[in-house]
């Protein structure tokens, strides 16, 4: 057996909770994949909410959306993360099924505008508010950059310290790689 590697993994658990007609958000749209993997995932009928600060990151997503026919369902953000609660519908609260976050810098971008634990930790404190029984949210961290490094700390510790009761946190990460390679944190509300 081979383990699968950090991002496939992400959606081996995106794919065991979403079906057509779920809500999914995801908290940092980059280079639209994750948004894009979402979209084909909830189809027409479902919503799938996109964040990202960074203008270049959402006319990426738009575009990548569009050429595969999955725009529609798609509403695209321009906001941090850590507005979540004040921004998703009314009637989506508590009915999110599945939420991802690759944290860290846009990828082929300004790597000085980062992701940071305190828009993080907002976010993941609503978002488990905003997660339907049975949803996950996703964290893909990364630590080998200095910001990286504080976020993964506080991350980890603000989920490590979550109650057993209602939420099962999974940490996935290969310990054997060279350069802080990524890990998952994985958050299942009970």
């Amino acid at each position: 057996m081979t383990l699968q590697r950090i991002l496939p993994f992400s959606r081996t658990l995106l794919v065991s909770v979403l079906e057509r007609g779920s809500i999914a958000i995801d908290g940092t749209c980059g280079n639209g994949h994750d948004t894009l993997y979402l979209a084909e995932q909830v189809g027409e009928t479902g919503k799938v909410y996109g964040f990202d600060i960074q203008r270049e990151a959402l006319q990426a997503t738009e575009a990548r959306l569009e050429q595969a026919g999955q725009r529609s369902q798609v509403h695209l953000i321009h906001s941090s993360h850590a507005d979540v609660a004040n921004i998703i519908d009314e009637e989506d609260k508590g009915n999110v099924s599945a939420a991802i976050f690759n944290l860290g810098y846009l990828p082929g971008g300004d790597k000085s505008i980062v992701t940071t634990p305190n828009d993080t930790l907002d976010a993941v404190k609503s978002l488990l508010e905003l997660l339907r029984p049975g949803g996950i949210l996703i964290l893909v961290v990364y630590s080998g950059h200095p910001e990286g490094k504080k976020e993964s700390e506080a991350v980890t510790e603000f989920t490590s310290s979550l109650d057993q009761r209602n939420f099962q946190v999974l940490r996935y990460g290969f310990i054997n790689q060279k350069n802080n390679p990524p890990y998952i944190l994985a958050i299942s509300k009970t």
